[in-house]
């Protein structure tokens, strides 16, 4: 296969996996209301907790990592069988993120694709995403925002990369994620410069 067409095919892969919202998924399974309609109205594992079941939340959680991890590792593994180098390893991140944000099994109403990126970075390098998620953790117990845990993993994630590894494509793609977490926080921004953002567990109406 010639391996521009692998390429493209990896990545259309990659945007249909990641097009699969699990929030929504697992609240049918659970028989709770579309995480759309309440709450931030993000399709996420932490409006998910705001139902009260934190076993959906969690399978949420875990589903949207997992699938940011396998068409990355796919890629990774073998791609170069079909000739993909980086920059296929690059698209396929990008795509299954951008699956996640505008999925197009749900109208293009997605997360802010905080599980799905950790899953990503995870299938690079696992000290790349331990080292995010530490970050994570470290501003959630001390801010007790997961908006803002999220934004700040985000950053430092390319941080992490760029330093250890260095600046080549997948590091572009990395800061893309990035700047695409942070977009799709934009509200939440607003909202914790106004002092209105929830804290984690706080429920909302």
């Amino acid at each position: 296969m010639n391996p521009t067409i692998a390429t493209i095919l990896a990545g259309v892969a990659a945007y249909l996996i990641g097009s699969i919202s699990f929030a929504v998924v697992f609240s049918k399974l659970f028989g709770l209301a579309d995480p759309r309609t309440y709450g931030s109205k993000n399709p996420g594992a932490t409006n998910v907790l705001r139902s009260g079941s934190k076993k959906a939340a969690i399978l949420t959680l875990l589903f949207d990592a997992l699938k940011g991890w396998l068409p990355v590792w796919l890629v990774s593994e073998y791609g170069h069988l079909y000739g993909i180098g980086d920059d296929g390893i690059a698209l396929a991140a990008i795509a299954v993120f951008l699956g996640h944000l505008y999925p197009i099994y749900f109208k293009f109403q997605g997360g802010k694709g905080v599980a799905t990126a950790l899953g990503v970075l995870f299938a690079l390098y696992w000290w790349l995403g331990l080292f995010t998620l530490m970050t994570f953790g470290v501003i959630v117990f001390f801010f007790r925002f997961v908006s803002l845990a999220s934004m700040v993993a985000a950053v430092f994630a390319a941080f992490f990369y760029m330093l250890l590894v260095g600046s080549d494509i997948i590091a572009g793609a990395i800061i893309v994620m990035a700047g695409l977490l942070i977009y799709r926080h934009r509200k939440n921004i607003a909202n914790l410069l106004a002092g209105k953002e929830s804290r984690l567990g706080q429920k909302k109406n």
